[in-house]
């Protein structure tokens, strides 16, 4: 997704979206998931939320940060709160996208916040907060994975992703995901009768097989 001006938001401003002055991006989620509502109405685009929530300070439209994150963050397989999940660029998502990770739950499950991602009966630029992702690559180094649909308990369709990016220093090599293997809590969940635009994918995907049927999230 298209990165908006201003070209930074400082995370003391995240009250803006909804946080609790004082509360850090990683401590903050905690507050959300037990909040009424986890949409805020704020229009945010995914990059400068995703920036200032994270602490990496890198630019351009989301499907860049990966080549962009080189040589600067270190980037890698293994899912970490803080971290930040990387999509690719799809035929539904020529931009791309970028999301925080808050939580991870298992090898094979996290948390995550995001702006900008549309769900059924949302308006564009809308703020998720504590989204369950499941890592549905064959070889759980989240190369694929399913989005949580608005807290349904039912999983979207299948996105490829590059890794994830890591506030520190590159070091020159991946960080591999060397987290015990656990499954999802909840694996391929069916999909509410609301929900048919995101159909799940009936079987484990690698990259090279992937096949996206996601609606349209290529928002400037």
């Amino acid at each position: 997704m298209a990165a908006s001006s201003p070209a930074f938001i400082h995370p003391a401003q995240a009250s803006t979206w909804g946080e609790t002055t004082g509360q850090t991006p990683h401590t903050a989620h905690h507050a959300a998931k037990h909040a009424k509502t986890r949409y805020t109405q704020a229009s945010l685009q995914c990059v400068p939320f995703a920036r200032a929530n994270s602490g990496i300070a890198l630019k351009g439209n989301a499907v860049n940060w990966w080549n962009s994150a080189a040589g600067v963050y270190e980037r890698g397989s293994r899912p970490e709160a803080g971290a930040v999940l990387n999509f690719r660029a799809t035929g539904q998502m020529r931009l791309g996208h970028v999301a925080v990770v808050t939580a991870v739950l298992s090898s094979r499950e996290i948390e995550i916040d995001h702006a900008n991602w549309s769900r059924f009966g949302a308006t564009h630029g809308n703020i998720s907060r504590a989204m369950r992702v499941v890592d549905v690559s064959a070889n759980n180094d989240w190369s694929a994975v399913r989005v949580e649909l608005g807290h349904t308990g039912d999983f979207g369709a299948v996105y490829p992703t590059y890794g994830f990016i890591y506030d520190r220093p590159d070091h020159g090599a991946m960080v591999a995901n060397t987290l015990t293997q656990l499954h999802p809590t909840v694996e391929r969940p069916a999909l509410a009768a609301d929900e048919v635009a995101e159909a799940p994918l009936p079987r484990m995907v690698t990259p090279a097989s992937l096949e996206v049927d996601a609606p349209e999230h290529s928002l400037r």
